[in-house]
């Protein structure tokens, strides 16, 4: 049988299941081989074998290896994590997941030794990936949709809204804990007039940064953000915190209280999850975000706790279904410039993940958070800002 078979091997039949995944499918009103552009199409009978023996690692394993299809494959997974079924599966296959949680509790996966793992097996795949899929200021987070026709405008919104919620003036020292490929740093210092050091863990990402912010006041570095001194008028961080994993948020809390200035600001972006967790999902943690760690708002409080104060909390996690769509459509759609450097293996591993995340923010599991912060030492009143 061809590896990336499309054609399903049994045929509106789940006879080949076992019970429990007919019944854990069916609560979401998903059927294997059905007739919905969300049912599960299996191509190959290994695919029942990887998800009833592994779980999500599996069904990822087998997604990759094109031995089960779903045309809409974001409503396929914002059905199932709509219902739970993720979860519910952990039920079946406790040892395997106890075994993967005990790493992310016994052990300090983001140390500074590990900083820079997510950046050599992620940002550093290659730039061409990112510049096909990427809107032009190359913002690798959920863009702000209100008012906006396209990514490229929703992008440029999240951009400036950033920028006016730190109430940037000219002369500012910003810092960006996390700058990619220098989006908001380009940004910043063009429209405010502002001084910009950019960190980060990528060289492909320094290196492109670097290039895009030339004649700029705009210093990009590669350093893990425990290793900073100085002191700044702003700190942000967009689309980093969910590489800093919950052993280390006080750590990281505490450098931004050192790094700013006593009546500055910071701004924190962020995915974070419904709900308090001590793991990652295992196929994401192998193939995607290494040590990859989504906070609840819970553990976020509780580290600034006595830290820093939370001066405003702005939520549009349902921005980035759209996002990671309108990535989709463009990964999809410039394939053809990349499919001679990369295999089909990749280009569904990646299908894969942009599909995953998409049906999680659509299921209301992960949300998008943007948190003003200030010293408690600061005494003038913040105004919360938001786009007319």
């Amino acid at each position: 049988m061809s590896r990336f078979n499309t054609q399903p091997y049994i045929d509106n039949s789940l006879s080949n299941a076992p019970e429990w995944l007919n019944s854990l499918l069916g609560k979401a009103d998903i059927e294997i081989n059905g007739r919905r552009p969300w049912d599960m199409q299996v191509n190959d009978p290994r695919a029942i074998d990887m998800l009833t023996t592994r779980g999500s690692l599996g069904i990822g394993e087998a997604y990759m290896e094109g031995y089960w299809d779903s045309p809409a494959l974001d409503q396929f997974f914002a059905r199932v994590i709509r219902h739970s079924l993720d979860v519910r599966i952990v039920r079946y296959l406790r040892f395997r997941y106890l075994l993967h949680q005990a790493r992310h509790i016994l052990f300090n996966l983001q140390s500074p030794e590990r900083a820079f793992e997510v950046g050599e097996q992620h940002y550093d795949i290659g730039n061409d990936i990112f510049e096909i899929m990427l809107d032009p200021t190359m913002s690798y987070s959920c863009g702000y949709w209100d008012h906006a026709k396209n990514l490229e405008e929703a992008q440029y919104n999240k951009l400036d809204m950033i920028c006016r919620k730190l109430e940037l003036k000219p002369g500012d020292k910003l810092l960006d804990i996390g700058c990619g490929w220098g989006g908001l740093a380009r940004h910043a210092a063009e429209h405010y007039d502002v001084k910009v050091t950019g960190i980060t863990i990528s060289r492909e990402q320094l290196e492109l940064a670097v290039q895009r912010c030339q004649g700029l006041p705009v210093n990009i570095e590669l350093v893990d953000y425990r290793e900073l001194d100085g002191e700044y008028d702003k700190i942000v961080s967009v689309g980093m915190f969910e590489h800093v994993g919950f052993k280390n948020y006080e750590a990281y809390f505490n450098t931004a209280k050192k790094l700013l200035k006593p009546d500055g600001l910071f701004l924190l972006h962020t995915i974070g999850s419904q709900y308090t967790s001590y793991r990652n999902d295992p196929w994401v943690d192998k193939y995607i975000f290494p040590n990859g760690y989504l906070p609840s708002m819970k553990q976020i409080c509780e580290a600034t706790e006595g830290r820093l104060i939370i001066e405003d909390v702005h939520n549009f996690g349902m921005d980035y279904d759209k996002t990671l769509m309108a990535w989709w459509e463009r990964f999809n759609a410039g394939w053809s410039s990349l499919s001679d450097r990369y295999d089909q293996r990749f280009y569904r591993m990646w299908k894969y993940y942009l599909h995953c995340f998409a049906g999680a923010f659509r299921a209301r599991r992960n949300q998008l958070w943007q948190l003003v912060l200030s010293r408690p030492e600061r005494s003038e009143q913040y105004r919360s800002t938001r786009p007319v």
